[in-house]
């Protein structure tokens, strides 16, 4: 059986930064456990598979080590692949996930997605959060993952984090956050995010994680539309504005190679 591969630098123009996803077009299905076993070879933080239907695509992502239920990157590196290879006269995709439905637009050089919002919450964090992060955030709210708010943007970039005591807290990751810099002026707000019980220590650029960042920020600096930098060591930067109950996240993407698959 031969599977198109494509993979994609995701939230950026350049190759060798942003998030790499590995991308599969499928005529249909395949098995769970096969689909698992392409995104461990592909030891990528996402593997994304997408099945056309008559009117949209269903997609499914896989870390090296289980589905999860939505990611951004992966699916704007998705959509990267249908706008530009596979339906070039297309400017919207709607995508059916474990997470709903996911409208995908392309709009002059960026993709744009539409993400549910998920408002971070007060918590009371599990004792390895704090240890784990080997620094003692501002405040500690949680949504799909723990949200680490920190004073400044150098306490972010100075992070390194016991990824042992991460995997037992309770949720997806952590994400630690902070205002951008004083004086940056181009970005409003940074951000590392981490993943170890997924397989992923540090994720280079994470969509879905702007789905609580930009409720938050939002809610901080009183205006709904802000630019978003990743900090980690490839980097990326996002575009987000809040509309009601949904996040609109947009990027760019670079296609980095397209091979087939042998199995």
């Amino acid at each position: 059986m031969q599977i198109k591969l494509y993979q994609v630098d995701a939230f950026t123009s350049e190759v060798f930064s942003g998030n790499p996803a590995a991308v599969c077009p499928l005529e249909s299905w395949l098995g769970d456990k096969k689909m698992q076993s392409i995104a461990a070879e592909n030891n990528l933080s996402e593997t994304a598979f997408f099945v056309r239907g008559e009117n949209d695509y269903e997609i499914r992502w896989f870390t090296p080590v289980t589905e999860v239920d939505l990611c951004g990157h992966a699916t704007l590196a998705s959509g990267f692949i249908i706008f530009n290879y596979l339906d070039p006269t297309s400017n919207e995709i709607v995508f059916q996930s474990k997470s709903g439905p996911l409208l995908v637009h392309r709009s002059e050089n960026m993709i744009r997605l539409d993400f549910p919002s998920q408002p971070p919450r007060p918590c009371v964090p599990p004792k390895n959060l704090i240890r784990g992060l080997g620094t003692q955030p501002d405040e500690i709210l949680e949504s799909e993952d723990f949200l680490a708010v920190f004073e400044n943007e150098e306490l972010i970039r100075g992070l390194h984090p016991d990824m042992n005591l991460l995997k037992g807290i309770g949720l997806r990751g952590v994400i630690a956050t902070a205002a951008a810099t004083v004086g940056d002026g181009a970005v409003d707000f940074v951000s590392r995010c981490f993943f170890p019980q997924y397989g992923i220590d540090e994720d280079p650029v994470t969509g879905s994680a702007h789905c609580a960042l930009t409720p938050y920020w939002a809610g901080r600096f009183g205006k709904t539309t802000l630019k978003a930098r990743q900090i980690s060591k490839r980097g990326g930067e996002l575009f987000c504005q809040l509309q009601e109950d949904r996040v609109e996240i947009s990027g760019n993407a670079v296609l980095y190679l397209s091979g087939e698959i042998q199995i």
